[in-house]
């Protein structure tokens, strides 16, 4: 595979990024992965990696690159739970200068920049996230429905709030179908708020599929944080690969 850190131009600057797509010579799909609150790091191009062995090219963009260039946080950071407090705590102002405009914007050229990779395929591309991720990926799909063919969104959090700009209340523009895994007990997406996402998913008649995983906490998929759980996990890919294979199929894998 090639594999490669790269510089993403937006209208804001340069995106610090890590792509990576199979050899060969056949054009394959695009992609564009979320990464969680902690950012590039190995456990994030380790996922990447898979993705891109079933025959995808997978940008992976810094989310916060406006702030900070990767890595926004060590191994430390993540398995110690007084300095992970820390580190999410030097995040959130990061978090919050991420508006829905600059995610919509962003996206426009992480979109674009894939297109214009040799071996990418011609049309629409598709997005997954994890935790925030997910929530941004969601907020991307919206911002741009023509482009994207496959949304998949894992244990993400603020999908559904009070606000008048909540994502959940922009699903009637997407187009793709999409998936949306939700960590159990998770307060940042509780029953009720799964029960709104649905049904405005519903209402606006998109193809989707919505499930708890039991047991498995907000976070589960990052292997290297204390949220791991490998039955969540596993069963994520599955999902994962089942929706890109229906919706985004690659000929390549």
């Amino acid at each position: 595979m090639r594999q490669t850190e790269i510089s993403v131009p937006t209208v804001d600057g340069e995106a610090d990024a890590y792509f990576v797509k199979p050899d060969g010579p056949r054009p394959v799909p695009g992609l564009v992965m979320f990464m969680d609150v902690f950012g590039l790091r190995p456990r994030i191009r380790e996922m990447a990696d898979r993705v891109a062995e079933r025959g995808y090219a997978v940008l992976v963009p810094n989310l916060f690159y406006r702030s900070a260039r990767s890595p926004l946080v060590d191994q430390e950071e993540l398995t110690d739970a007084d300095r992970r407090s820390a580190a999410f705590g030097r995040l959130v102002p990061m978090i919050q200068e991420l508006t829905p405009e600059r995610v919509a914007a962003d996206t426009g050229a992480y979109l674009d920049f894939l297109a214009a990779q040799e071996g990418v395929a011609d049309g629409p591309a598709g997005l997954f996230g994890y935790c925030m991720g997910g929530r941004n990926a969601l907020v991307a799909a919206t911002a741009h429905p023509e482009r994207v063919a496959a949304l998949a969104s894992f244990h993400a959090g603020g999908v559904v709030t009070g606000q008048p700009d909540s994502p959940h209340l922009r699903v009637g523009a997407l187009t793709g179908e999409v998936y949306f895994a939700h960590a159990d007990n998770d307060g940042s997406m509780t029953p009720e708020n799964i029960s709104a996402l649905e049904s405005a998913l519903k209402s606006a008649g998109v193809t989707y599929t919505s499930e708890l995983y039991e047991g498995a906490p907000h976070g589960f998929t990052m292997a290297d944080t204390a949220m791991f759980h490998e039955a969540g996990e596993q069963r994520h890919w599955r999902a994962l690969f089942a929706l890109l294979d229906r919706a985004l199929p690659s000929r390549s894998a």
